[in-house]
């Protein structure tokens, strides 16, 4: 599955997107946008941005930390207005979410 992009601004996204690759699952040494877990990322013409994410398990360690961090970052990201991230758990992650690179770096391909 491959997260849902809303935009007209692809320079701007593209730059969530890298930046959304820079965070990672502490127990899983692959970034959060390579494990599928961005559902949907939504700019709108003036530059607020929605996220809609989950996690590997809602039982995660990070549950409470992961998503603040991820907001925090893409809050600096430069020409962001403002960032509304939602956490949700439908449809359940899957590791077959995964992109094709993870899925090689963590020895499932």
């Amino acid at each position: 599955m491959s997260a849902i992009i809303i935009t007209k601004n692809t320079e701007l996204m593209q730059r969530v997107i890298d930046e959304i690759k820079t965070c990672f699952d502490p127990e899983i040494p692959v970034d959060i946008w390579e494990l599928g877990l961005i559902y949907e990322l939504d700019l709108n013409e003036t530059n607020d941005l929605k996220v809609v994410m989950t996690l590997t398990s809602p039982n995660c360690p990070v549950a409470e930390s992961l998503p603040a961090d991820i907001k925090n970052k893409l809050q600096l990201v430069p020409g962001i207005n403002s960032v509304d991230l939602k956490l949700t758990f439908e449809p359940p992650w899957e590791k077959e979410m995964m992109s094709e690179v993870a899925q090689l770096e963590l020895g499932f391909m």
